[in-house]
């Protein structure tokens, strides 16, 4: 038994067309549950005639579905992911942050959504590929980390609505990919050996940003202000960048922070990076009170690190960490652990740092860390 969902209920199984939730999807029908797939068109026609990604997802869940003798079916969501994901997420670059389109993804769409729809339609819960568990503490069911940590996708969801908790299921929680994908092979599914895909959702990123934003070409300039060389649009730059800047230096140099306002990208030494602490708002919590300490990662491959919280008004929260990190971003989220349950989190609005070789603000993260958590 999956969750708390009993065999033999109705569950519809969001398929990406990929290898996760295709083994999702067998491992309920195994089970006993009544299962149907669902995919999503998360673009429109012209779309995806541009970028062809939502037909070649539809057509491989379609195949998993028919392989499996479960029924699959189609919904558009493309007018509800271009006004809940899209926009907000391009209106973000253009203030100088950079926002994660997938916690917003899952939040309004994928367990916002389609789990409405889905109740609505008489199904008992949603499940999907991600590698996450649901486990009661106390009487209350946490988000919590799965058995394969490195596959760990806790932090995509952590924005997802405590009350919708009951009626999720994550079939992969106890499996390891390299299981998931035996499994698959041993089940001759036709997606057994496909590759991992990034940025289903989006396409390939960068091109749409370049479409979508005007980006002005700028000065890159030290934290003193003098002028070092020219940017070719602050959407391509990223904190913690060294290479592919264009300016001369007898030290190592990193991007330390852009500047909208005034169209810089500021650089600096490593050490320009570290940051004492930050400010986050948009909340989201699994548990009763704010917690006053617990573990906080501040994007998806960042390590936990310890740190203090305090609240400050309401919906926002100051968070001191105990050593510093670095590449906190605006518009990112921090998300805090105790052990493997997730206790909450919040989108980054401020950096707080230390020293005088730091900058004041902080806007971005790794660009290249995008969208994995299509399952």
């Amino acid at each position: 038994m999956f969750s708390g969902v009993e065999p033999g209920k109705k569950v519809l199984v969001a398929m990406s067309g990929g290898v996760d939730s295709s083994v999702a999807a067998l491992l309920l029908k195994k089970q006993g549950y009544q299962v149907t797939g669902v995919t999503l068109r998360l673009r429109s026609l012209k779309e995806s005639q541009l970028r062809p990604l939502d037909d070649g997802a539809i057509e491989d869940a379609a195949r998993v579905c028919k392989h499996l003798g479960i029924p699959h079916m189609v919904l558009d969501f493309s007018l509800l992911f271009r006004e809940r994901v899209i926009a907000p997420f391009l209106e973000e670059y253009r203030k100088g942050r950079t926002p994660n389109p997938c916690i917003m993804c899952n939040r309004f769409i994928k367990f916002g959504k389609l789990l409405e729809w889905a109740l609505e339609m008489g199904f008992d819960a949603l499940a999907t590929g991600h590698y996450a568990r649901l486990v009661e503490e106390k009487g209350n069911l946490f988000l919590a980390k799965p058995r394969d940590r490195t596959k760990d996708q806790t932090y995509f969801l952590y924005y997802l609505q405590r009350e919708s908790l009951p009626y999720l299921v994550f079939p992969l929680a106890d499996f390891t990919k390299e299981e998931v994908r035996c499994i698959a092979a041993k089940h001759f599914l036709p997606v057994a050996h496909k590759p991992q895909s990034q940025d289903i959702c989006f396409g390939e990123y960068q091109s749409m940003v370049r479409e979508a934003i005007v980006a002005r070409p700028g000065p890159i300039v030290d934290l003193e202000g003098k002028v070092l060389g020219k940017h070719r649009g602050i959407p391509f730059y990223t904190i913690g960048q060294r290479r592919g800047l264009g300016v001369s230096s007898t030290e190592r140099l990193y991007v330390v922070d852009i500047v909208p306002q005034r169209n810089q990208v500021v650089v600096g030494r490593r050490e320009a990076l570290r940051a004492a602490g930050l400010v986050a708002r948009a909340l989201n919590w699994f548990v009763p009170e704010i917690p006053e300490q617990a573990m906080a990662k501040i994007r998806y491959t960042h390590p936990e690190k310890a740190c203090r919280i305090k609240s400050l008004k309401s919906d926002t929260i100051e968070v001191l960490f105990t050593e510093p990190v670095e590449m906190v971003a605006p518009g990112q989220s921090v998300v805090f652990y105790e052990g493997d349950l997730v206790l909450g989190g919040g989108i980054i609005e401020e950096v707080i740092r230390n020293g005088k070789d730091n900058p004041k603000n902080s806007r971005t993260q790794d660009k290249e860390e995008r969208c994995n958590t299509c399952s």
